[in-house]
């Protein structure tokens, strides 16, 4: 496609073109100390650490690695939430040239012994209260790891926490312990005894792998996404880029996505440390949490899913608490409904908007301008240097504007492929271009919407129904805090419209007022025939709904 409409309105400050380093990602680490050497880093449940002293920690890391006869390009597993210990495990592993595999530390023994033994990982950093859980996915020497690094969430509290952390744990039935040999060591010891020399291994970015990230496995075992160092450079100075107004070594990021998922990483981790940013490390988000650390800590920068911002505008105490110092938020992983975003803003003063991305491409390729012409509804446009079209899937053929087709993306942030994978690989990078699987549509401004995965597309008596454009109306009724659609079995229409809703509190179940609602604003075929009330919905820890889970729970039930 040579015609590129979005063009036109990127702001003045964002360049179309750029040129991305291909060196090693964790030079923006070693950049920033170099920089700002006192700057704080990281601040966790009141401990503070410099950029001085996490470089430190990250070299000496590194070099335990490297003794250990960890070496350039071997496989090392994080499975730790948002802590210290998660981000000098990754930049030190980065430093010495091995390719990290970020592990979500929710993951049973059998989705975790798959990502090990897939990726071959060699060793893994992980909490005490995990080991007897890696211990269970794959035996430690042999044919499996050769090393677990354990590390406690009290090894890097300050005072008087890290003493009433343990007897905190014994009483709440949590405290682990762990029989430490040639094999399992632990994190706290081997950092406290390592080189603080220097290590910075030279890599080939385009070529050389910085990560292995496992996707959600939504057929199947997860697929390994292959991303390089020059892939994770490119996708943070983009963000930087779409960021223009961000201050060096002024902004605090409120990091409630997990490092684990992509999103995190880059939006997160990798963005705020090339800024020289503050890291207000969230383990889990927990939202009287999250409300007290932007009323005390300040932040800034605050990405997120859209559970994330409908937790906070309806929280029955919202108003008491200062959320005035959130000047950014980018929104991802879901749809965000246009009524949280509205509420979200007006509550805190700041923008939030939304963005897209997938784990094969680091992962963000759109999002709105922040504070230049936006859509609602829209995912925005592709951020410098990225490509894209809605095409026919079989043919790679442009559809006509403004009609639906398959959303492919090209630019340096897409990934070298899947690990292990060559036919999926095959299947989903045509002539460059990443085939994303997601139905959308661009309008004539260059503006993106997406419409829903090919795979949640509902077709109900041979017409075809997006969830999202059910969703967004659910979302407008005043009851509703949260609401999902899936296509559920009918033995007439095929597939009919199920809604899954979370009602406000003090709402109560309605629904013939709901189907009303939704028979005022959508054509008769989509309006939800089933309603379901619920507590709450399953998500994952970065805050994406899961839909695969209900429609598996109804799968199960018996067919009447």
């Amino acid at each position: 496609m040579s015609n590129k409409p979005w063009l036109r309105h990127y702001p003045a400050e964002v360049p179309p073109t750029f040129e991305y380093p291909a060196h090693n990602l964790a030079k923006f680490l070693v950049d920033s100390a170099a920089g700002h050497p006192e700057k704080i880093a990281l601040e966790f449940m009141g401990a503070k650490i410099s950029y001085g002293t996490l470089l430190d920690h990250c070299y000496r890391f590194a070099n335990a690695l490297l003794k250990l006869g960890i070496g350039k390009g071997e496989r090392v597993a994080v499975m730790l939430p948002n802590c210290p210990q998660s981000v000098i495990a990754y930049y030190g592993t980065l430093l010495m040239g091995g390719i990290v595999v970020m592990t979500n530390p929710l993951y049973m023994p059998r989705e975790l012994e798959h990502q090990l033994k897939d990726a071959d990982v060699r060793l893994i950093v992980t909490l005490d209260a995990l080991v007897a859980r890696v211990k269970n996915a794959i035996g430690v020497g042999g044919d499996g790891l050769d090393y677990i690094l354990v590390t406690s969430v009290k090894d890097y509290l300050p005072f008087p926490k890290n003493v009433l952390y343990p007897i905190k744990a014994k009483k709440d039935g949590m405290y682990v312990k762990i029989d430490y040999g040639r094999r399992v060591l632990s994190l706290k010891e081997l950092i406290k005894g390592a080189s603080p020399e220097p290590c910075e291994a030279a890599v080939d970015g385009e070529k050389d792998l910085a990560l292995i990230q496992y996707t959600g496995g939504t057929t199947g075992f997860a697929k390994g996404v292959m991303l390089t160092h020059a892939n994770l450079v490119a996708n943070t100075l983009q963000t930087h880029l779409w960021f223009y107004r961000g201050r060096e070594a002024e902004e605090k990021y409120l990091a409630a996505l997990p490092f684990f998922h992509v999103f995190g990483m880059t939006v997160l981790l990798n963005k705020a440390v090339y800024m020289a940013g503050t890291l207000i490390l969230m383990p889990r988000f927990e939202v009287d949490q999250i409300l007290k650390a932007i009323d005390r800590q300040r932040p800034t920068v605050f990405p997120g899913a859209p559970t994330m911002y409908v937790a906070i505008i309806n929280h029955p105490d919202v108003r008491k608490y200062d959320l005035s110092s959130i000047n950014v938020c980018i929104s991802g992983a879901a749809p965000l409904p246009l009524e949280v975003q509205t509420r979200f803003e007006a509550l805190t003063g700041g923008k939030l908007i939304e963005g897209y991305g997938l784990t094969e491409a680091s992962p963000v390729t759109h999002a709105n301008n922040i504070w230049e012409k936006r859509k609602s509804g829209s995912i925005g446009i592709p951020l410098p240097d990225t490509e894209a079209r809605i095409v026919v899937p079989d043919t790679l053929e442009d559809v006509k504007p403004g009609e639906i087709g398959e959303l492919a993306v090209r630019g340096p942030q897409v990934m070298k492929g899947y690990w292990n994978r060559p036919e999926d690989t095959y299947k989903t990078l045509k002539e460059g271009w990443l085939l994303t699987g997601d139905l959308g549509r661009m309008d004539e401004d260059g503006f993106f919407y997406i419409l829903d995965r090919r795979k949640d597309l509902i077709i109900a008596g041979g017409y075809n129904i997006y969830p999202r454009e059910v969703e967004e109306v659910l979302f407008e009724h005043p009851d509703v805090a949260e609401a999902i659609v899936a296509g559920v079995f009918d033995p007439y229409r095929g597939e009919t419209v199920k809604a899954y809703v979370v009602l406000r509190s003090g709402a109560a179940p309605d629904e013939a007022s709901l189907k009303q609602w939704c028979k005022e604003k959508l054509a008769a075929y989509k309006v939800p025939k089933i309603y379901e009330f619920r507590e709450s919905l399953p998500k994952t820890l970065a805050g994406k709904v899961l839909r695969r889970k209900l429609v598996e729970e109804e799968n199960e039930k018996p067919q009447l």
